[in-house]
Parts: structure tokens; sequence; C-alpha cells
């Protein structure tokens, strides 16, 4: 994995923010742990969990299972019975006509190759735990390679703000002696986030331009904007979970796919239903995207506050 920069997204946030540095009773945020085993890496802040990312043992797609507010409260719920494949926090389109997001008919398997780094740092008092993973998009049946990923994900917990912030980049390029892929997809198609049962019909989207959105079908929305958020009840505790569109993604604002009957769901989505992507060979497909945990119902613009600070970041 490329180096972190000296200038880091947590240490700019932190000083963007006027957080102080570490003192007596924020000490536990500066022990940063990436914890890596057989099936998955975990990543703590002292005694609090921040996230767990599963690499190994899945059939189909590796991902983020469990990422959880400052207060210890788990927002995500994995391979449900409705929906077997919602895996938590995960990424997945359709390449060349290769459904990775459905995992039935011949779906394509995202296949794990290595760890480029895993990553513990602690500089100038700033703590953050990350690593960077190589992914081959392959074909169902014959394991072909379509689209080769480089996916960083670094976590870290804000002490002033009361923060969990998960940076998730993923670049794209065809596989080797392909000249482009074709990225298409449903409308929710992209990095999509299952809630747990508790935050199902009883929260409120809110996003960074107060849009009301478009109905697609039922319950369903789709809504343009730099951010899009949702605060509900999880476990009998309010919290509230915004997803960031960085600036320099593709067909920046991201449209957002959400819905909150029967079940609640979140997707930031390139509108991959209406127009089609093309990955070409030497020109990379950057995506990068944040998700952001609070305990309670922050203001517009504390959100969009946290919101511009993490998009004037350098890339991971």
């Amino acid at each position: 994995m490329e180096r972190f920069r000296t200038t880091t997204v947590i240490s700019w946030l932190l000083a963007a923010l006027s957080i102080p540095n570490v003192s007596a009773d924020n000490a536990q945020t500066n022990q940063m742990r990436a914890a890596m085993d057989k099936d998955v890496v975990n990543v703590t802040s002292g005694e609090r969990v921040l996230m767990r990312y599963r690499y190994n043992g899945v059939p189909y797609k590796p991902y983020v299972d469990r990422l959880l507010s400052p207060s210890g409260v788990n927002i995500l719920l994995d391979a449900p019975a409705d929906h077997l494949h919602h895996h938590a926090l995960m990424y997945a389109v359709t390449a060349d006509g290769v459904n990775f997001w459905e995992e039935q008919q011949a779906p394509g398997r995202q296949v794990h190759l290595k760890f480029d780094d895993v990553k513990v740092d602690n500089r100038d008092d700033v703590p953050f735990a990350g690593f960077s993973e190589q992914l081959d998009w392959a074909k169902p049946a014959s394991g072909e390679s379509l689209l080769i990923e480089k996916r960083t994900i670094e976590a870290t917990y804000l002490p002033g703000p009361k923060v969990t912030l998960l940076t998730w980049q993923s670049v794209f390029k065809p596989a080797e002696g392909k000249e482009s892929v074709t990225l298409t997809g449903a409308h929710y198609h992209g990095l999509g986030l299952r809630f747990i049962r508790s935050m199902d019909t009883n929260g409120e989207f809110r996003n960074a331009d107060g849009k009301a959105g478009t109905v697609f079908r039922g319950e369903e929305l789709l809504v343009r904007s730099r951010w899009c958020a949702y605060t509900a009840e999880a476990d009998g505790k309010q919290v509230t979970v915004a997803m960031f569109d960085h600036p320099e993604n593709q067909r920046h604002p991201a449209t957002w796919f959400t819905m909150k009957t029967p079940f609640a769901y979140l997707s930031a989505t390139l509108n991959l239903h209406e127009q089609p992507l093309k990955v070409i060979a030497g020109k990379p497909l950057f995506l990068r995207y944040a998700v952001a945990i609070w305990d309670g119902s922050p203001g517009k613009d504390e959100i969009d506050n946290l919101y511009k600070l993490w998009a004037a970041t350098p890339k991971m």
C-alpha cells in the first residue's frame, strides 16, 4: 500500500476541528490496533471496537461486517434471511454483464488476493489504523478476471465530536489484456449499507441539500447530494449514520438510494441503471467514500462541516 501521507485524513480533521492532542481523558484513543487473523481484520481504539472486515471464508465478496458507534452500537446487519446477499457494508456492481451484487444465477466473485499493508500509526499523537487489499473481480464459471481493485480502508475515532469515521477507497482498472470493462447495475448497486433490524422503518433520511428525492418504486427513493444521513433508534439508542461522496468521484454528487420500509438501506451509487460507465485501461476509476457514525442526532451543519473537512483531505 502507498505510505500514508504525513497529513493524514485523521490528523487534518483533528487539527481543523481544533481537537486537542492526547490528554489523560482521551489517552485510549491513541491505542489503535489492527489485528488480523485468517478470516478478519479487527480495528480497535483502546477498548473501543471500531470495525471488523471479513476477507476470508466469504463465498462471493469481502466486506465490513461490524461498524460501531462511539458508544458501541453495531449498526450493520449481515446476510439477513430476507436478502442473504446483503453483506453489511459492501461494494458491488455489474461488470461486463456479470452481477457481483445478487448472489444467485452465477454471480461474480471478488477474490481476495493479498494485503499490501496493514497499517497502524500514531504520528503527532494522532492514531489511525487501515489496510490496503488487492482484489480480483472474476467471472463465476471460468474464473476469468474482469477487474483488478485496490481497496484501501482506514478507521478512527474522533474524540472531540465523538464520531467513528471509516474511509473506503477503491481504485479499479481492467484486468490484464482487457482494454475496457463496462459497469452497469440496478439502481441500488454501489457501496451499500444494510442497517440492523431495530433501525428499520423508524428513522429519518437527510441529505446535504434538503432534497425530498424521487420515488423509484414503492418506498425507494433516489436523490443526488454530496452526503446522505440516516437517524434512527438502534437497540434503544439513537444513532446517526452519514455516508459521504468525495468531490473527485465520477458523477459527483452521488445518487443515493434510500429506503426504510420494510427495511432500512442506504447505497452510494453511480446511477449505473441509467448511465453505464466504462473503465478504460490506463485510466483507473477512483472512488472514495466515508461512513461517519454519531450517537444521537447531530445537526445538518455539524454533518456538513465534517464532510467538508474530510473531502478536503488528500487521497490515501
